[in-house]
């Protein structure tokens, strides 16, 4: 007995036309051994189309039952109908529906791909499949460079890859011209002798005559179910039989279909380069603001930096007075030598230095100039950490003896030398009245935090004290913490015992320290901000990303019906466009950080007083950021390629 395999009982199919319905089918009963070689005719708009689409699973029924074997169609899921297709269903498309970026061979493949056969399985079967079919020699040519009943016997080897049960084959000759269609339908015939079931739908009653049985529709409706008498038995010999493939692992198959998704979205951007470089400016532009925006933080961040460890980042300096501009400041006397000996035995303090001030005329020959006085112990350039350029520092020796050693900075250099090939060491300079010798010059301090254009001259504070101001009253007590010391800790320390030593607060602290983390977290907040700015660009790339790939749908979605059809999963058509939207921000993010490198090498390159600092983890989270952008921007797009319906699909080739 002739096992039933296609059962369709009292099946309709209604369409939503503006206002009205369209009845496509109504009341189909249809009965299909296994074996059978069926043609269903009828004119345009009988329902033949509809019919196959609902055969082949690509469309549901409104009303009525199918059953494939026995199982009802109607309760399965878009991805369980997705299986039927691929491992019981080969389709042969009037319009071939061959996919243009790949050979013949690769075409072929597309099932075995999505059924999760291997790579080397797969090639095998399409190249002798190919090869059986005559097209042994155009197996890496691609749709376009090959004829009209080429491309439709690469569609019949891509209907057979799988070793399907049923072959439906939609007008498989009304684009061929004869003699091409005559060898199509005797390949039909060859199929139908190895034992599949084969369905031709068409209009044509001479193709509908190879068939054994033949159904016609008029108006949706089964008006003539009959046998045809006429057609004779293939011979056995002539049968296509296709080769046995081992059961695919898990593993494999998942694998697979990534590649290929991944291959395919490869192929599309090829396919539309600059399109794809326009939908990456975005990114590329995004990405490499932000990199550099925070690289340029950091470095103009290091250069402040910088210029205020030129000063000493762990020093504390004591002023009398509540604070700057603290006009009672100068008669508070309480500031003496004996608080900085006192401190300076403190376990805290590395260097320490009592320092005095006044202003005054520096005379050498006929040049003068006006200047600031500095009086200092011999340890203030260790506090202060300013080098020499040349010459020595003042010693304790010079400082208890009342020297009148001097130590310039570049500007008293440069005004009382501007001949710069002469050394000034050795020279004796008039400050005031008073001759000094000048036994070192300190190196020029760099623009920024604490540089000024006035000349300094330092002197032991006790020779400043003695000849210029008359008093022993201190300036300012100047201390470098030991590093092992928190700031904060060393200033409280300080503080409580000056505080104890003059029984009253009157004194302020100037604790560089704090003025370094207030310049950090200055820089953090304003390249932060700058960066916020910069990542609108990032979004504004990721909604190009967005509504290019919804274009791309809409230009792809033949494409997306033949995948579907040959057995693609809702999930395997997500992944390829989400695949090719992540690919897309990726290589814009890879162009956007080489971009940003390229600037910064050229910047630093130019010297402009401070470098570009490109932070890993920024770049790292730059390139996290693009993916995350194609991920986010790119699903919607991607789930709606997937969620197109087959048929519908299909139709908008």
């Amino acid at each position: 007995m002739t096992e039933m395999l296609i059962d369709l009982q009292n099946v309709g199919r209604r369409y939503a036309s503006g206002e009205g319905t369209v009845h496509a089918l109504r009341g189909v009963d249809i009965q299909i051994a296994r074996g059978e070689m069926v043609a269903i005719i009828g004119q345009s708009g009988s329902g033949k189309s509809t019919l196959m689409n609902i055969l082949g699973c690509l469309d549901r029924p409104t009303s009525g039952s199918y059953r494939i074997a026995g199982r009802e169609m109607g309760s399965l899921d878009p991805d369980e109908l997705a299986a039927l297709r691929r491992e019981h269903f080969g389709f042969i498309f009037q319009r071939y529906h061959l996919l243009g970026e790949l050979t013949a061979t690769e075409n072929t493949e597309v099932p075995a791909v999505y059924a999760g056969l291997g790579p080397a399985t797969r090639r095998r079967k399409a190249e002798a499949l190919l090869q059986r079919l005559g097209m042994g020699s155009r197996t890496d040519h691609r749709p376009g460079q090959l004829s009209g009943g080429q491309q439709q016997r690469v569609s019949i080897a891509r209907a057979l890859v799988n070793d399907p049960d049923v072959i439906l084959a939609d007008e498989p000759t009304g684009a061929l011209d004869r003699a091409s269609g005559e060898e199509v339908l005797r390949i039909l015939d060859e199929i139908s002798a190895s034992g599949r079931t084969v369905i031709i739908v068409t209009h044509d009653a001479g193709v509908a005559q190879r068939a054994r049985r033949i159904i016609e529709l008029q108006d949706g409706r089964v008006i003539s179910d009959k046998p045809n008498p006429r057609t004779p038995e293939p011979a056995a010999d002539a049968a296509i039989e296709g080769a046995g493939s081992p059961a695919p692992s898990w593993w494999r198959s998942h694998l697979d279909r990534f590649r290929e998704a991944t291959r395919m979205a490869l192929l599309a951007m090829n396919a539309h380069r600059l399109r794809a470089f326009l939908t990456m400016l975005g990114i590329i532009i995004g990405v490499a603001s932000v990199v550099m925006v925070l690289a340029l933080g950091r470095g103009s961040q290091a250069r402040v930096l910088e210029n205020i460890n030129r000063l000493g980042t762990n020093t504390l300096e004591f002023f009398p007075g509540k604070d700057f501009g603290d006009t009672r400041s100068s008669k508070i006397r309480t500031l003496v030598l004996a608080d900085a000996k006192v401190m300076a035995q403190q376990p805290y303090v590395d260097a320490i230095s009592p320092t005095v001030s006044t202003t005054s005329t520096l005379r050498f020959g006929a040049i003068e100039v006006s200047a600031q006085i500095s009086g200092v112990g011999e340890q203030y350039f260790r506090v202060k950490n300013t080098e020499l350029a040349e010459g020595s520092y003042l010693d304790a020796d010079t400082v208890r003896s009342y020297a009148q050693d001097a130590v310039i900075d570049d500007n008293a250099r440069k005004a009382l030398f501007p001949d710069s090939d002469v050394s000034p060491l050795g020279s004796v300079i008039l400050i005031g009245k008073v001759p000094c010798r000048i036994v070192g010059v300190t190196k020029q301090q760099q623009a920024g935090f604490g540089s000024s254009s006035t000349p300094i001259v330092y002197l032991p504070y006790t020779t400043v004290q003695a000849r210029f101001l008359g008093n022993q009253v201190l300036r300012s007590i100047s201390v470098r913490v030991d590093e092992a010391t928190p700031m904060a800790a060393a200033e409280r320390a300080a503080t409580a015992l000056l505080t104890e030593r003059h029984n009253t607060k009157d004194f302020f602290v100037l604790n560089t320290d704090d003025i370094r983390k207030t310049v950090e977290s200055t820089t953090q907040v304003l390249t932060l901000l700058v960066a916020a700015i910069a990542v609108i660009s990032l979004l504004v790339g990721g909604i190009g990303v967005m509504n290019i790939m919804l274009v791309s749908v809409s230009e792809r979605v033949g494409e997306i019906g033949v995948r579907m059809a040959v057995g693609a999963r809702r999930s395997d058509i997500l992944m390829q466009f989400l695949i090719e939207a992540v690919l897309v921000c990726l290589l814009g993010g890879a162009l956007g950080l080489a971009l940003a490198v390229g600037f910064g090498t050229v910047f630093n390159a130019l010297d402009v007083g401070f470098q570009l600092i490109y932070s890993p983890l920024a770049m790292v989270g730059a390139a996290v950021t693009s993916m995350a952008i194609g991920i986010g921007f790119g699903y919607m797009p991607a789930r709606s390629a997937s969620r197109l319906d087959p048929a519908i699909a299909l139709a908008r080739e």
